[in-house]
């Protein structure tokens, strides 16, 4: 979302929110009951353009409803200190009843989990499931919950729900804060953050990098302590056995025709077109709708649209799809355990939160990024090394970084981080892209610089982050060393097949699951979809996949093939 200005301002009718958004705010608002206080606090000269963006968003959203008031606090003023209010700007909703604050604007992704606090604050609901509030009740001391976000991480509005829903439900003891990483550059250094979300559990005595299930979230903020360490510990909540309870718990839900595993385009699509032929069914989805998809900033080559953000055109697809199909995301599936299908007995899907009995099963679990396997690569992940542009992109706004490959991401990558104002450099090991030739001249265009024939051998650093890379010419083998504030690893994707090689599915020669072009594997009634396919890999090739694996299983579970 742009920064407000007053042309804007005047072009809109005094509004700066435009006429479709206000329109679907006020819908939303309809639910509201309790009112809502937003207050903003403010030092003059200290982020001036975010300050005033922060009053305008929230005086439209006092115009849309009767019970959203907008106060305007000074820093620093008594009001200040004694709610001990330092950043400018920090948003607060209802500081008078709870500790759920916005450390500069809540822009781009983070304007949804700001409207979703202000509904849940209205409506005095916390959101969290159950367990996690079985889970939270244990707690006894005060816990301070800052989760670091960029505007274009779509990871970050997930994690930080998980702290503002604790913040709702326990408001004696704990405090929520979304700490926009740009807007406070010493607590970002302070607390080492090089890749978002990051989650800063009192002042450092636990910390937690990524989206968690809701349920991880909560046993590590109760406990400061890693849900690996409580394991080993032998003092996770519920552990018996010596392993832990899936889901930490939760009830089994229950049986259905139809798992679909992952909630990319295919898995998606897949679960439209299974429900549509009459199959009760289910998505789940590990960690956010959307798959690699969410996390490209501009889509320039799906029908229909020429040009979208990644995430925009997964929410419209997500939104399309749960019209239909549950769909579960922060569910990551652990096991697929086959019955006798002569017998007629389902696979049993086993996820974090429970089991289901299911007839049939679509792999769509995709690909996740590959590694250079370089010394310093593990080391420095999230402390300089990064592989979402995306997400971690806003970390590096008047830095240098390098993007390492030479294809249709990596230009991607090298394109939207220069637009946001870093300084790039791409290593690419030949002479030549394998990109597809607007992007290659985009670069050419942008003056982008590029070093060919060469490739990183380590990455070096000191204790708190990537600083070198130590580079080789492929042709002449000449060293040399490059200094970076961060690097971006884009050399390609590592089909996620563990669940497809458990089951025994047959795979190709270059790691992929091989499927018939009916998507069936060698397993029955299992199908796989999209990017763990290999072969195009487009957001196109896996909605046609995805849509081909729900009829074949829909024709299976009709006329079992394999008991003739």
């Amino acid at each position: 979302m742009p920064l407000f200005t007053k042309d804007k301002e005047d072009d809109n009718g005094g509004w700066f929110l435009p006429e479709d958004v206000r329109k679907q705010l006020t819908e939303t608002f309809k639910a509201l009951k309790e009112n809502v206080v937003l207050e903003l606090f403010a030092e003059p000269g200290v982020n001036d353009e975010f300050t005033e963006y922060t009053a305008t968003f929230c005086a439209d959203l006092d115009r849309l409803h009767e019970k959203i008031e907008f106060r305007r606090t000074a820093i620093p003023s008594e009001r200040a200190e004694a709610l001990g209010v330092t950043a400018s700007p920090t948003l607060c909703v209802n500081p008078d009843d709870y500790h759920i604050r916005f450390l500069g604007a809540p822009m781009g992704e983070e304007g949804k989990s700001f409207i979703t606090a202000i509904m849940l604050v209205s409506l005095r609901m916390n959101g969290l499931s159950e367990q996690s509030l079985a889970l939270l009740e244990p707690l006894e001391d005060e816990r301070l919950c800052q989760v670091f976000v960029s505007p274009s991480c779509p990871y970050c509005p997930g994690q930080v729900m998980h702290a503002i829903k604790c913040a709702i439900a326990r408001p004696d003891l704990v405090k929520a804060e979304c700490v926009e990483m740009n807007e406070n550059p010493d607590l970002t250094q302070e607390f080492n953050v090089g890749s978002v979300p990051h989650t800063i559990f009192n002042s450092g005595a636990h910390d937690g990098l990524g989206l968690m299930p809701e349920e991880r979230f909560v046993v590590e903020m109760v406990h400061l302590k890693s849900v690996e360490t409580l394991l080993e510990e032998g003092t996770l909540p519920g552990m018996k056995d010596g392993s832990a309870p899936a889901g930490f718990g939760a009830a089994e839900p229950g049986e259905v025709d139809l798992v679909i595993v992952g909630a990319g385009p295919a898995g998606l699509t897949a679960g439209i077109y299974a429900v549509r032929a009459g199959l009760k069914s289910v998505i789940l989805e590990k960690s956010i709708v959307g798959g690699q998809v969410a996390l490209t900033p501009v889509v320039e080559n799906y029908p229909g649209f020429t040009n979208v953000p990644g995430k925009q055109l997964m929410d419209i697809m997500s939104e399309h799809a749960r019209q239909y199909v549950p769909v579960n995301e922060g569910e990551g599936v652990e096991s697929i355990t086959p019955g006798d299908p002569a017998k007629g007995e389902p696979f049993t899907v086993t996820t974090n939160r429970g089991a289901y009995p299911a007839r049939a099963v679509i792999l769509a679990t995709g690909a996740s990024y590959r590694k250079l396997g370089i010394p310093g690569e593990d080391a420095y992940f999230g402390r300089g090394v990064n592989y979402c542009a995306s997400c971690d992109g806003y970390l590096y706004k008047g830095k240098a970084v390098a993007i390492v490959g030479g294809g249709n991401t990596a230009l991607t990558d090298a394109l939207h981080l220069k637009n946001l104002g870093v300084s790039v450099t791409i290593i690419h090991r030949r002479d030549e892209f394998r990109a597809q030739k607007p992007l290659v001249d985009s670069v050419e265009r942008e003056g982008i610089q590029v070093l060919w024939n060469t490739v990183v051998d380590e990455i070096l650093g000191d204790d708190r982050k990537a600083h070198t890379l130590k580079l080789r010419n492929v042709e002449t083998e000449a060293v040399t060393e490059l200094p970076v504030d961060g690097v971006f690893m884009a050399i390609g994707q590592k089909a996620a097949t563990e669940l497809a090689v458990s089951l025994g599915a047959e795979l190709k020669e270059n790691g992929f699951v091989k499927v018939g072009p009916d998507m069936r594997t060698s397993v029955p009634r299992v199908y796989a979809c999209g990017d763990l396919t290999g072969g195009l890999q487009q957001i196109v090739t896996a909605i046609g996949e995805g849509s081909i694996a729900a009829m074949s299983a829909f024709e299976d579970l009709s006329h079992p093939y394999w008991k003739e």
